[in-house]
């Protein structure tokens, strides 16, 4: 009986020694599942903190003025910049094969992405060359208009802007006033761009050749205009090149790290090679372009274009060092300012092959002055 009680008490022990070691078995696996719960939560928390670090660094770093380097200050801003004309063209691919709701809040970001980028073009202008700020300025007043044209085009039933209502007019008054607003867009185009009547250039002149050798870094901007009957052959770069009031013309120029802008030209045939390009008040012109973002027009007819075809000893240089060494087709989609239907603006066509002048070499141009023989 003693033996069966003590065989008793010994079960008993070990029952409640497994119970025992199961319960830890229980709390040791509950406390590694906690403590695993724990360091995942913590890694998030560790990468959430990472990330909102990053973007905060990226949105310091696009409003400061970090740079006091005019290259580095061009590289971003260009880098920024065709980011936003990317995305714009993007938008205005998709056309009305959209959701308005994401449109409207893609081009309110948009219009965000602009106002940071105008914040760092001011916040650095304090050591950038005159002709950078003024590029600057011209790019972002683009990007501008071009988000002004998407909103046109894609919200149309709008009646807001998302930048200043004050410099927002009603389309339907502009077409109703055509000669009163090519006024007003010429005057307003003039005062913006004064300052190209003070950059070097060729003015005045009737029946003349020139031939010139052209450096960016000394030259910086170009101007033609008031010329008539006149041949005009430019090797090397320019930083920004502005062309006024020229009948008959030829113009062959080597590339423009920046813009183009054209103003009342007729029957004239340019060959330019640019980052942006705009034309205004031309008629029956031919444009042979290679140029990173849509050409664009206003009031203009008959202006047809083709790819850059000019060539002269180190112009592959001047292209690559102008980032213009690669050919983006763009010179083949054109926007009309002028004309929002969904159809075809027939202000502007592609120049027909057989039309096209062939390659030109002026390589061998003696630089000079003379009268057109």
């Amino acid at each position: 009986m003693a033996e069966l009680s003590r065989t008793m008490e010994i079960s008993s022990n070990e029952a409640l020694s497994v119970q025992k070691f199961s319960g830890e078995r229980e709390t040791g696996a509950s406390t590694q599942q906690k403590k695993h719960a724990e360091m995942i939560k913590h890694l998030a928390d560790l990468n959430n903190a990472r990330l909102q670090q990053s973007q905060s660094r990226k949105s310091e770093t696009l409003s400061a003025p970090v740079f006091e380097s005019v290259e580095a200050f061009v590289k971003r801003f260009s880098q920024n910049k065709q980011k936003i004309q990317r995305t714009l063209d993007e938008f205005l691919e998709k056309g009305d094969n959209q959701e308005k709701s994401l449109v409207k809040s893609g081009l309110e970001a948009l219009s965000a992405e602009i106002t940071d980028l105008e914040k760092l073009a001011a916040e650095n202008s304090y050591f950038l060359p005159s002709y950078e700020a003024r590029a600057a300025r011209n790019a972002i007043a683009e990007l501008n208009e071009r988000l002004d044209y998407a909103n046109s085009n894609l919200l149309p039933k709008k009646k807001f802007s998302f930048r200043n209502k004050a410099s927002k007019s009603n389309p339907k008054e502009r077409d109703e006033n055509p000669n009163e607003n090519n006024k007003n867009s010429i005057n307003a185009h003039e005062k913006n761009n004064s300052f190209a009547y003070d950059a070097p250039g060729v003015r005045n002149k009737n029946g003349i050749v020139v031939v010139n050798n052209l450096d960016a870094s000394r030259d910086g901007d170009f101007a033609l205009s008031d010329l008539v009957d006149c041949k005009i052959y430019l090797r090397g770069r320019l930083r920004a090149f502005f062309i006024h009031k020229l009948k008959c013309c030829q113009v062959f120029a080597g590339p423009v790290m920046g813009s183009v802008l054209i103003e009342e030209a007729e029957n004239c045939v340019f060959m330019l090679a640019s980052h942006q390009i705009r034309i205004h008040q031309t008629v029956n012109t031919d444009f042979y372009l290679r140029v990173r973002s849509r050409p664009i027009v206003e009031y203009a007819s008959n202006v047809r274009f083709a790819p850059y075809a000019l060539f002269y000893r180190g112009i592959d240089e001047d292209l690559q060092e102008s980032d213009l060494k690669d050919e983006t087709g763009m010179w083949a989609n054109v926007d009309d300012f002028r004309w929002l239907r969904a159809v075809a603006s027939p202000n502007w066509s592609i120049l027909p092959e057989d039309d096209r002048l062939p390659l030109l070499d002026i390589s061998d141009l003696k630089a000079e002055e003379k009268a057109v023989p």
